[in-house]
């Protein structure tokens, strides 16, 4: 694993398009998101231990939100092939297990990722109603700590109180105010 941070693409830029098979049977596109009132859009995949260490607050944060009409998407690009994990069949284990109610889709050329600049898992999007980008970065500051080569520990539980403030002030109509810091992860697992 080579621990990266996100490339955080210009703020206001347009949300790229993207059309994915989801671990549900369906295909699910951008404009599916069409009226919500925020979307995010999360690179994530199975085994990174940086999204396993926001999963647990990602389930409860995505329930409030998607409650208050924000819509969320999670899109794993990694090569399958050789990180196995990561397999769509997987994908699917991975969505019930965690009972994630936002689509969980599969890159599998990788071209989505590459649309958005994405470079780690997990990698953060906000869009606002207009689908202009309002926030990049962090879940929030906290991070696994490495014991030993694959394995990890948490002595801080994930808030996801960066994500939760920048959606909050789009709710509000309000402009994001500080400093947005990247996210830090896994490298995307390029082919």
């Amino acid at each position: 694993m080579a621990l990266t941070e996100s490339t955080m693409m210009d703020l206001h830029s347009a949300a790229p398009n993207f059309s994915l098979p989801s671990t549900d049977g369906s295909v699910v596109c951008l404009d599916d998101f069409n009226g919500a009132k925020a979307l995010v859009v999360l690179f994530i995949c199975n085994h990174c231990p940086y999204v396993i260490h926001i999963a647990p607050a990602l389930k409860t944060l995505s329930d409030e939100y998607l409650d208050k009409g924000v819509a969320f998407v999670a899109i794993s690009s990694n090569d399958a092939e050789s990180y196995p994990a990561d397999s769509f069949e997987l994908m699917k284990k991975e969505k019930a297990d965690r009972a994630y109610r936002f689509p969980y889709l599969y890159d599998a050329d990788q071209s989505v990722a590459k649309a958005y600049s994405a470079a780690c898992t997990p990698d953060l999007y906000v869009f606002n109603q207009d689908k202009k980008l309002a926030y990049r970065g962090e879940f929030d500051a906290t991070r696994p700590t490495r014991i030993s080569s694959g394995n990890y520990s948490s002595d801080t539980k994930a808030t996801g109180a960066s994500l939760a403030s920048a959606l909050d002030s789009i709710l509000k109509g309000k402009e994001i105010e500080g400093t947005q810091y990247p996210s830090m992860g896994c490298n995307i697992k390029w082919r």
